[in-house]
């Protein structure tokens, strides 16, 4: 697999090199050069395979020239270790659940898979230099990478939150590890999270000093294994086109999904679905990308002002938005709109919808509605468990609702975090420091 970077078409570097450099030196985001399509033999008999199969099938496709068979089974078996089964909760709409794995976030997907690849390159190097992983997170990214990595060799991670605008439960999940997993509280936003991280992988000292990478989803370690699940999708519902809603927030997961409708994955249309921090569906409806300062939400995984992967979006279609417009349909909805079909849903149906699978249902619906399309399926994704978000929906529901017995453990631990200054000099010192 040979890779580009978004700010310069003629570089040309392998999957190890990217993986651990994570953002190019030029401030590009990392793209395959060539997108292979699977055969038509692996869809038509797609409904006898398993997750683990269709994983090995997809990253054979995508990366086999780089990692041996053997080496790439042995990654996808200790990284897709549970499921993601595909639900109906009414007529022709299904629920993909994606929060079955340690952290109870679809984010399980692409931190155990990137840790697994990383841990693999690390070994075959023998070598006993460490990396610097530095990530941010609204919230599950921090969780899932802290899950993924924690007590890896060689291995320390970094991991910038916004103060007070995650989950309590989030918080101690990615907060309470410690040994090589070090959580840095912010006084700012996601988007200033992200933004320090930006500048750390441009500075030549840390570079140099740190041996940093990182795990966001600007990795393309994050997005190969977040294709594969659509594919598990349609492996569930074979025979029909997929239309998917995906709940989107810095628009990694949507990314993985375009990566699996160019490698043949029939899918009619796919839904960017947001909260009220909706930059990228009012670029599809005006075409004017405007980033913008991040508003606090219900649904905080999606509170992101300048989305990172809209530069991979864009790139996708040579960044012509008609073809965009055709592939692509933006919704944006507001925490009320949010709370009412958290509760209607409940009511009808008895599933119980976290904030961000409540923005994918609305699109879903509203889409299906407006459009009056027949003979396809319609999915959205559920990427965290509700009991993550236990204060809000207890609050909508009226009525206390199970907590899973890791968050259980999770919300008994102590929390460990350091605040640092909302800038990136202070980000730097402790860096230095630590």
């Amino acid at each position: 697999m040979q890779l580009y970077s978004t700010n310069n078409k003629s570089l040309n570097i392998s999957l190890e090199e990217a993986l651990f450099r994570g953002l190019s030196s030029d401030g590009g985001l990392f793209l395959p050069l060539n997108i292979p399509k699977l055969d038509a033999t692996f869809f038509k008999n797609i409904a006898n395979y398993s997750l683990k199969d269709i994983a090995f099938i997809v990253c054979c496709t995508l990366i086999g020239g780089d990692i041996s068979a053997t080496d790439l089974k042995l990654i996808i078996d200790e990284a897709i270790n549970f499921d993601a089964p595909v639900k109906n909760i009414h007529d022709n709409i299904y629920v993909l659940e994606l929060f079955h794995g340690p952290s109870l976030s679809f984010k399980d997907f692409g931190a155990r898979f990137m840790a697994s690849l990383m841990s693999y390159y690390l070994k075959r190097r023998n070598t006993d230099n460490s990396i610097n992983i530095l990530v941010a997170t609204s919230g599950d990214t921090g969780s899932a990478v802290a899950q993924g990595f924690f007590n890896m060799d060689n291995i320390k991670i970094t991991i910038l939150y916004p103060s007070e605008k995650v989950s309590e439960i989030q918080e101690q999940q990615l907060t309470t590890l410690g040994n090589n997993i070090t959580a840095l509280e912010i006084d700012g936003t996601f988007d200033d999270c992200q933004r320090m991280v930006k500048e750390a992988f441009l500075d030549d000292e840390l570079c140099q000093k740190l041996n940093l990478t990182s795990a966001n989803s600007i990795n393309i370690g994050r997005l190969i294994p977040q294709s594969i699940y659509y594919f598990y999708t349609y492996s569930q519902l074979p025979n029909k086109p997929l239309i998917i809603s995906v709940p989107s927030g810095n628009f990694g997961n949507l990314s993985g999904g375009i990566i699996a409708k160019k490698m043949g994955l029939p899918v009619t249309k796919f839904i960017a679905s947001t909260n009220i921090n909706d930059i990228v569906p009012q670029y599809l409806d005006t075409g004017v990308y405007s980033p913008r300062q991040s508003i606090k939400t219900i649904a905080n995984a999606m509170d992101v002002g300048t989305p990172s992967n809209f530069i991979r979006l864009s790139e996708f279609y040579s960044n012509d938005i008609t073809k965009i417009r055709q592939d692509i349909i933006g919704r944006s909805y507001t925490d009320d709109e949010i709370r009412l079909v958290i509760k209607k849903v409940y009511s009808e149906f008895h599933y119980i919808l976290d904030p961000h699978g409540a923005v994918a249902y609305l699109g879903l619906t509203d889409y299906l509605s407006e459009s009056n399309i027949n003979n396809v399926n319609g999915v959205f994704l559920e990427t965290a468990h509700p009991a993550k978000f236990f204060e809000d929906i207890e609050s909508i529901l009226g009525e206390k609702i199970t907590m899973p017995v890791s968050l259980q453990h999770a919300m008994e631990q102590q929390k460990l975090s350091i605040k640092v200054k909302n800038n990136f000099a202070a980000l730097k010192e402790f860096l230095l420091s630590s």
